[in-house]
């Protein structure tokens, strides 16, 4: 088998061919240093060296930076744009009033009118409404066939269940296990260890308001465990 043997100007254009190669496709400029030729036998080993990258040919940092941000910004608008109308369908538009409280609404989800609820609900009537938050709280008239200035939150301090009006008892029973409350939602018999919750029931504008009760339990004389 027919050998070949290398001169120094053949190696030299190999190591710039393959330095040539090399910048292509990096897209930077590589200069060969130098040349070294290893032989031994009939083997021959040739060596590259390249030279180090030109200072002006180095990508600049701020530019990189600059592309970067533009890319985060295009992105970011339309994933945000996609995201209010998920924001907006969890989380419900807010209806309460000035005073900081929430216009409580009745079985179809109409805001309650004071004087429309008197003319079909009678005296001693406790019926259930959506208060605060959300939570099932009872509208109740008095005996004189006005509004009481409270309203009566129906989730039962044992585990949670709504807790009917009993008309006959005159009491709220929990279906769940049994505890009792009278009329105004004072806690007689357990296991619920405490009152029902109660909330100021306001009139703004002819509109029954809940706003948070803070002040001491005119039940119990006792803070407001709910506060």
């Amino acid at each position: 088998m027919a050998s070949s043997t290398l001169s120094p100007a053949t190696t030299s254009q190999l190591c710039s061919s393959k330095s040539a190669m090399f910048s292509s496709a990096q897209a930077l400029a590589v200069k060969p240093r130098r040349t070294q030729m290893v032989g031994k036998g009939k083997g021959m080993r040739i060596t590259c060296q390249a030279s180090s990258i030109a200072a002006d040919r180095v990508p600049d940092m701020g530019k990189r930076k600059l592309m970067n941000l533009l890319l985060l910004g295009a992105i970011s608008l339309p994933s945000g744009f996609m995201l209010v109308p998920y924001t907006t369908f969890f989380v419900p538009p807010g209806s309460g009033s000035g005073a900081g409280g929430q216009v409580a609404k009745d079985a179809l989800g109409n805001d309650v009118i004071a004087s429309e609820w008197i003319k079909t609900h009678g005296p001693g009537d406790k019926t259930l409404t959506q208060g605060l938050k959300g939570d099932p709280t009872y509208l109740v008239v008095e005996k004189d066939r006005t509004l009481a200035t409270y309203g009566i939150n129906a989730v039962c301090t044992h585990l949670g269940c709504v807790v009917p009006f009993n008309t006959a008892e005159n009491k709220f029973i929990c279906p769940c296990h049994g505890s009792q409350y009278n009329e105004q939602g004072k806690v007689v018999r357990g296991p619920a260890p405490l009152s029902l919750a109660l909330a100021h029931a306001d009139i703004d504008e002819g509109k029954v308001v809940f706003v948070p009760w803070v002040e001491t339990d005119f039940r119990t004389g006792d803070a407001p465990w709910w506060s």
